[in-house]
């Protein structure tokens, strides 16, 4: 299953609705691209990818300082969906479909 692709993706926060830009890009098991919010765009790299299994991690800037958020997801079709570790604020669903 191809991961690679851009998606409108939406992620339900304590402080709310969340939505960004998505870009995936996998190379073997290696999974790199960004993520474009409110907060700006962050480039990553050192993801994964194992079968529809997608993994990655973002550092953002907010109100509280800096925080890592840590993706685990899957691709079924044009759909991604899974969870998003939130630093030291626990866990949040995210989801979102291919552009």
């Amino acid at each position: 299953m191809a991961v690679d692709g851009t998606y409108n993706v939406e992620m339900t926060t304590p402080m709310g609705k969340r939505t960004s830009k998505l870009t995936l890009k996998a190379e073997g098991n290696a999974l790199s691209g960004s993520m474009a919010a409110e907060q700006g765009t962050q480039s990553f790299t050192g993801g994964t990818v194992n079968g529809d299994a997608v993994a990655w991690a973002v550092e953002v800037s907010g109100p509280m300082g800096k925080m890592k958020l840590e993706y685990n997801g899957k691709v079924a079709g044009n759909e991604i969906s899974g969870t998003v570790k939130l630093g030291n604020f626990g866990n949040a669903p995210f989801k979102g479909t291919r552009v």
